[in-house]
């Protein structure tokens, strides 16, 4: 049997689990792995600006493929601690990616050694796995643990903490006979699946809610397939973005308080039946329990046993992977159709179409400065299907989300319930990394672009292209917005007269000059008439420099985007379409 480093046997373990890609930042407490990577060159490595910001990018590399884990590798200390809020996030999204930490020797643990830090019990409540591996026959282990969690069940992040001599301790690895765990997910039984379907049967206005759970199980084909089968209309969550296609004729619409569709809302409202599959019943896609729940009967698929139950008690739940549950729906469905006993639900899903084509948002407007929706409308004429956009937190995602078209899974990746600002900048990195051909679109506000802007220097180190839209109203925009309930507009501003800057206006800082000296691209925009243009410029130049392209839209100080507290109490603030001029970029055209 071979004899070698403990860390040798990590990094050969990340190659046979297929994990080659890391982002980190090297240190005196991880050097030692660090040489195991240089020695045996499998892994790829991004050096990223700040660790949280590494975290962040493994997140978005996870997130772009089907099968893909993100590592993200830091030193003792502080590395690990700033890895806390990516951990966070990935594990709210149930999202699986790989932290591995340096650590002060094993002796020097209790005795308050510089950088020493219990970091597995810092992270312990956001990753399904935290441990500092103590001896070095236990790293092998350790790491074939940490691949079977975090694909097991529901997804999710694990942490590995490894002192600085038990990298470095010899052991006996044979890595020719290592085979990775058996994977383990709970699928729905025949009886299950003849109970929600005879429960469906009876029902006269049926919705599927499509959460994320479809989409990390690579469920999306599944799921259309059931609907087109069955006839019913689909409402993705915002994590279930792109399962179905914005433009297929049984997409309902999203749902919520915020990033939904008015029609969305209304045929939910409408609805009798509610058939949820991967989702969590989050509160900003349900507003008021009472009002979501009322006069509606739901059946609850999730692969977390936890998860059924934990918003409100559904009529009947189901513990599945999302994709096992599809299948054996898909088949109960083709015996009913077979039999003739499947309901024609042509009437109830014309209904729903029908409702698309009525109350749509204006988002044509001709104002100086630029109104944020002439920004998604143009951005909506700029890129295709094949676009995979990136987004986190504020008004920009929210008012994106209600107009922006998604078309495929993977292809809207958004930090749904940490919601950290400066996740947008890394997580597109990571995205870009993880899909180098596709053209990759981050949308920030100004200040979730400041949050981590300096990692606009690893693309442009490693030539990570991708365009950054970024809406600048020099404002806490949502805090501002969440404010008037208080009456008041305090400390939400971030414009100043820039001394350097005197051509921003006033609006701060000057995100030009920081991204062109940082070695990127970018582009100022005042006027709504040069957004578009604006667009196919940045498209000319990461396809020539290949670097990040930074597209700065300069917008209107104040904007009040729709949302409300309940699904059937949205509050609009602008006028509604009238007609298609006013919402030339919509799915469903108004005449």
């Amino acid at each position: 049997m071979a004899r070698m480093r403990a860390v040798d046997a990590a990094v050969l373990i990340l190659e046979k689990e297929g994990a080659t890609q890391a982002f980190g930042l090297p240190g005196a407490a991880i050097n030692p792995f660090y040489s195991a990577m240089k020695a045996h060159g499998g892994i790829k490595h991004v050096l990223a600006r700040h660790v949280e910001a590494a975290s962040h990018m493994a997140e978005g590399y996870t997130r772009a493929a089907a099968g893909n884990i993100g590592i993200c590798v830091g030193t003792s200390g502080p590395a690990g601690t700033d890895m806390i809020t990516g951990l966070y996030s990935a594990s709210a999204d149930s999202i699986p990616i790989l932290c591995i930490t340096g650590q002060a020797p094993v002796a020097k643990l209790h005795k308050e050694d510089f950088q020493a830090v219990d970091i597995a019990s810092i992270a312990a409540p956001v990753a399904k796995w935290a441990v500092t591996v103590l001896e070095a026959a236990q790293v092998p282990g350790s790491f074939q643990k940490a691949f079977h969690l975090m694909r097991s069940g529901r997804p999710g992040p694990v942490l590995i903490d490894l002192p600085i001599d038990v990298q470095q301790t010899e052991i006996e690895f044979d890595i020719d006979t290592y085979e990775p765990l058996e994977v383990h997910r709970p699928a729905a039984s025949r009886a299950q699946a003849e109970k929600a379907l005879g429960m469906l049967a009876s029902a006269r206005r049926p919705l599927i809610v499509a959460g994320g759970g479809i989409v990390n199980a690579d469920a999306a084909a599944l799921l259309v397939e059931f609907a087109e089968l069955t006839g019913i209309p689909v409402v993705p969550t915002l994590m279930g973005w792109g399962a179905i296609a914005d433009d297929h004729p049984l997409h309902a619409g999203m749902v919520g308080l915020q990033t939904s569709h008015r029609y969305g809302n209304e045929t939910m409202l409408e609805s009798d039946f509610v058939l949820g599959i991967g989702n969590r019943w989050a509160n900003r896609h349900t507003g008021g329990i009472e009002t979501y729940t009322a006069e509606r009967t739901f059946v609850h698929v999730d692969i977390e046993p936890t998860q059924i139950g934990r918003v409100f008690a559904p009529d009947f739940g189901i513990t599945s992977d999302a994709g096992a549950a599809l299948r054996v729906f898909l088949e109960v469905a083709r015996e009913q159709r077979a039999a003739g006993t499947l309901p024609d639900r042509g009437a109830w899903a014309a209904e729903v179409r029908a409702r698309k084509q009525v109350g749509q948002r204006k988002t044509h407007f001709e104002n100086v400065p630029i109104k944020p929706q002439r920004v998604y409308e143009e951005m909506n004429r700029a890129f295709g299907p094949d676009v995979r956009y990136v987004s986190t937190i504020g008004l920009s995602q929210i008012q994106a989300a209600q107009i922006l078209h998604v078309y495929r899974p993977r292809h809207w990746i958004n930090a749904g319930q940490a919601g950290p600002l400066g996740w947008t900048l890394p997580a597109a990195l990571g995205v870009a990394t993880a899909d180098p051909d596709s053209t990759v679109v981050a949308l920030s506000g100004d200040y979730d672009f400041q949050f981590l802007i300096e990692e606009l220097a690893v693309g442009a180190q490693f030539n990570i292209p991708y365009i950054h839209v970024v809406v600048n109203n020099s404002y806490l925009g949502l805090i501002r917005q969440a404010q008037r309930a208080f009456s008041m507009d305090y400390y939400v501003q971030l414009d100043f007269e820039n001394i350097n800057s005197p051509e921003v206006n006033g609006y701060g800082v000057d995100h030009l000059k920081v991204a062109e000296g940082l070695g990127c691209k970018a582009i100022r925009v005042f006027e709504p008439d040069r957004i578009g243009p604006a667009l196919e410029e940045a498209k000319k130049l990461i396809a020539e420099f290949r670097v990040p392209v930074v597209v700065e839209c300069i917008l209107e100080r104040v904007t009040n985007v729709s949302m409300g507290l309940e699904i059937d109490n949205i509050v609009e603030f602008e006028e509604l379409a009238a007609g298609a001029a006013d919402a030339p970029t919509a799915i469903a055209l108004l005449d």
